[in-house]
């Protein structure tokens, strides 16, 4: 599947006293939660160390859309060997956007996830659901002008995991997003409207705020729908914005 892509703007020069907002820490899970048993021994113990932000950190890598296939965005065909992979097709769209609620444009969006049945196409992966031959499980894109994305794939699976005893997560897809700055760097999860196993999950309970486990939560899109194929739901993603004075010749989230 390929969504409508336009010519790609050259990259944003960073300039002195460029610097994204800062991140509220407060308001992320904290890294040391015992109830999600594998933070304890990988989380840090003494406070983090804050930094002032340099080129390093305001400036990224910048994509074009010739460093992608053409079937990248398309997890249904992108792995296929001799068929199509099993399971209920869907649509998945959205916009990156900054803190200020202006699109990032030209940002690489990544995505991996399990197949139908729950099983991720990795030699580590021993639980008992089916391997699909024809799911590779991962695909990456490009947002446009909009900053908005879109990607066709196969709705994962659910399955059990080693936090407690019948343990479960449940159906998501994981993001890797890169966008104007290295600060901007987010990787997350995404679930699905409706999915019962969200409110049980060990791993979403670390979230401060019922706010914040919406905003991981893809909706369902009916006008997204593809009449007798697939399903569709959105997902928005916020990335901070920039610390940059409203000026007249320069709005915020506008390349300079």
């Amino acid at each position: 599947m390929q969504t409508p892509t336009s010519t790609i703007p050259p990259a944003r020069q960073a300039r002195p006293g460029d610097e994204f907002l800062m991140r509220d820490t407060s308001s992320h899970p904290p890294a040391y939660t015992p109830s999600y048993k594998t933070s304890v021994l990988r989380s840090p113990r003494h406070a983090l160390i804050s930094l002032q932000q340099s080129l390093s950190e305001v400036t990224g890598p910048v994509f074009s859309a010739d460093e992608l296939g053409p079937r990248d965005n398309d997890l249904i065909t992108n792995a296929a060997k001799d068929g199509l992979p099993i399971g209920e097709r869907v649509i998945v769209h959205g916009h990156v956007l900054d803190q200020f609620g202006c699109p990032v444009k030209n940002a690489l969006v990544e995505v991996w996830q399990a197949n139908a049945s729950g099983r991720y196409r990795h030699k580590k992966d021993q639980y008992i659901g089916a391997l699909d031959p024809n799911f590779g499980g991962c695909g990456r894109m490009l947002t446009d002008e909009n900053g908005h994305y879109a990607y066709r794939t196969i709705r994962p699976g659910p399955y059990p995991w080693r936090n407690r005893i019948n343990a479960w997560r449940p159906a998501h897809i994981h993001y890797a997003i890169c966008g104007d700055g290295w600060v901007q760097r987010l990787v997350t999860q995404m679930y699905f409207e409706g999915d019962p196993l969200i409110a049980t999950c060990p791993i979403v309970k670390t979230i401060p705020s019922e706010e914040q486990v919406r905003s991981l939560i893809a909706l369902q899109d009916r006008s997204a729908f593809v009449p007798l194929d697939c399903r569709a739901y959105r997902f928005d993603i916020v990335l901070r914005g920039r610390r940059a004075t409203l000026f007249e010749d320069s709005v915020q989230g506008v390349p300079r």
